[in-house]
């Protein structure tokens, strides 16, 4: 009944009659699906690098080259572990080519663990994805915007923890009100914040490239000398390294947004991750132009410290354009948590009113204030170092767990299409080192976080059993009204509830 009041009030704000050739709630479910794929089935293959790219240069490169190098404490592995990062996020990022090519929907991982073991790994992946792995990344970007906006105050010491944590979640709120507003506010912020990433990452690895030669080589030599390698320290560096790389699955989110996805879809990949790869060793070997290792560590933003020592007197460029970065990032993660929700919401493995779209503004408000609010819980006792371990912990489990799928369907779906075909040995091996990723800390160095970790995870067997599987009574009399409620309060209504 409240839904169809709203669309009956809204009907009549629009001056819209009843006896309208097309029901008002028919152009909102229409404009609704433009929010969630705004562009349509039109993204060629120059959109699709440029996705790639813009997604995945981010926060991380600004935040992981001192984690990265903490972990292997010398210039050589560090710049090894950068690359080998890159080579592991484009293995991945083929193999979920060949899903995105094979089941051409939407969703990122969704769809394909869906098909391959059925709805229980997929809820369980889209419950962890909403409450873990997108706030958390949210609130480390965040966090890390916040560091950079208030170093240059704090010269030559760390900003205290609670200016730091007001910064982020200002940050977020911010970033939320926004998405929920408008679609082409968040658009358009995107286009500037992208345009500005770029500017600083071209900045920094051409002074390094003009310091290199200048002969700023000394922090080079020996660069394996006093390196610390064990499974433990190398699965850590690899976590901050690839948290830098996350992004290069999110063309599959939107695999019905590419035009000629057979071809795109993979072109995009291999040409896009391989750039990044570049771009980031070139970014640490400038770092490294001008700091040791000892002078990175204990630099409190090594952007700043970087653009400090290079860029003087023009230095408040630097960290200018890495909070631009950081927000980019920030934005672009809120802008595209509405797909997530949409596409388990079509298979009834998602809270109803995550799932709608607010009437007035056409997004879909009550996610992206879903998301602003579990990612504002997040900062309040976590740090970027354990938010990063928390998050890379968490998400490489369901990434191997989709490479695997792929490994079964090659012998349970046989009868499916599969324009693009990578050589098996490429799924195994990134099993394999997903598997690695997961169990060597915990082996080698066992932390409690991890074990939450895992019991959250798992907690997703108990609501998928209550509200999914056996839609209990009782559930349903306690959620019925509250989301009426919230629906009247927000004044959002269900994109798929259209009658014919």
């Amino acid at each position: 009944m409240g839904e169809e009041s709203l669309k009956r009030r809204k009907g009549r704000e629009d001056g819209q009659s009843v006896q309208s050739h097309e029901p008002p709630a028919m152009n909102l479910q229409k404009q609704a699906k433009l929010f969630l794929f705004p562009s349509g089935p039109c993204m060629g293959l120059i959109s699709g690098i440029c996705m790639i790219v813009g997604t995945i240069i981010g926060s991380g490169i600004f935040v992981s080259p001192k984690s990265v190098l903490a972990n292997v404490e010398a210039v050589g592995p560090c710049l090894t572990i950068w690359a080998a990062c890159g080579v592991l996020a484009t293995l991945g990022a083929l193999c979920f080519a060949e899903l995105g090519t094979m089941i051409t929907k939407s969703g990122g991982e969704y769809p394909y663990l869906m098909e391959a073991f059925g709805p229980i790994p997929a809820f369980l992946f889209s419950w962890t994805s909403l409450l873990v792995t997108k706030p958390s990344s949210f609130a480390i970007i965040c966090l890390s915007f916040a560091e950079y906006a208030s170093a240059p105050f704090y010269p030559g010491c760390d900003p205290p923890q609670a200016v730091i944590k007001c910064l982020a979640a200002a940050a977020i709120v911010v970033i939320t009100i926004v998405n929920s507003l408008s679609v082409k506010l968040g658009s358009y912020l995107q286009n500037f914040l992208t345009a500005a990433k770029m500017i600083i990452v071209t900045v920094i690895i051409v002074s390094g490239i003009v310091l290199l030669a200048q002969g700023k080589t000394d922090n080079f030599k020996d660069s394996f000398k006093g390196s610390k390698i064990s499974v433990s320290s190398l699965s850590l560096a690899f976590y901050n390294g690839l948290w830098a790389y996350d992004g290069w699955n999110q063309l599959n989110y939107i695999t019905e947004e590419l035009k000629n996805p057979y071809r795109n879809l993979p072109l995009s990949i291999i040409i896009g991750i391989p750039l990044v790869t570049v771009c980031y060793v070139l970014i640490n070997i400038s770092y490294f132009t001008v700091m040791t290792s000892t002078e990175l560590l204990q630099s409190q933003a090594v952007a700043v410290t970087f653009g400090d020592r290079v860029l003087y007197p023009a230095s408040w460029i630097v960290p200018l354009f890495v909070v631009f970065s950081t927000l980019g990032s920030a934005n672009g993660t809120c802008f595209t948590a509405g797909r997530l929700v949409y596409v388990a919401g079509r298979e009834g493995h998602m809270l109803k009113l995550l799932s709608y779209i607010s009437v007035k503004h056409l997004t879909p408000a009550p996610a992206i204030i879903f998301y602003g609010a579990i990612a504002i819980i997040y900062i309040i006792p976590g740090d970027i170092d354990s938010l990063i371990n928390y998050f890379s912990f968490a998400v490489w489990i369901f990434y191997g767990l989709t490479v695997l799928a792929l490994i079964v369907m090659r012998f349970t779906r046989k009868e499916l299409k599969r324009p693009i075909r990578v050589p098996i040995i490429i799924p195994a091996i990134v099993t394999l080192v997903s598997v690695v990723l997961v169990l060597a800390p915990i082996i080698s160095a066992p932390e409690l976080p991890y074990l939450y970790c895992t019991l959250f995870i798992l907690s997703g067997l108990v609501a998928y059993a209550l509200f999914v599987h056996c839609q209990f009574s009782w559930a349903q009399k306690i959620s019925k009204p509250i989301t009426m409620h919230l629906q009247m309060l927000m004044e959002v209504v269900p994109e798929e509830d259209v009658t014919e």
